[in-house]
């Protein structure tokens, strides 16, 4: 792919996995200093990387997850908490990710994680299948 499609197919998947909203918010807030770091992580995270064969979405945010568990992002977990939900990665899905990653980076990192994602799924629960449909 050319630098302009490696560009296009990024901003294409980073709507489709984080949704256009937050998108469009971190664009339009997007300053003369922030705005090149917008185009690197449209260019390499989302073009380069997200839209690479081998992987589908799902893993791809499952491991997300696990990684930004591990190292304690926590606003960035939401995000692709929420990502993860959209790309179809069930709760009980983010839950074993989360339980995983607890013996791997720690107690304290995955209590953190289960924190945050319980938060989250909280304000979104009427949106989520019942454990019925999940199954």
């Amino acid at each position: 792919m050319t630098e302009l499609e490696l560009d296009a197919a990024g901003l294409t998947v980073r709507r489709a996995v984080l949704g256009d909203d937050h998108v469009d918010r971190s664009l339009a807030t997007a300053t003369e200093f922030s705005g090149p770091w917008q185009e690197f992580v449209t260019h390499v995270a989302w073009g380069t990387v997200w839209t690479r064969p081998g992987l589908e979405r799902r893993t791809r945010s499952m491991l997300t997850i696990a990684l930004l568990a591990a190292l304690r992002c926590e606003v960035e977990l939401g995000q692709h908490l929420r990502a993860a939900l959209r790309v179809g990665v069930t709760p009980a899905e983010i839950r074993e990710v989360l339980l995983h990653t607890a013996v791997y980076a720690g107690v304290p990192a995955a209590n953190i994680a289960f924190t945050v994602a319980s938060e989250v799924l909280a304000s979104i629960e009427d949106a989520l299948p019942s454990a019925e449909e999940a199954l």
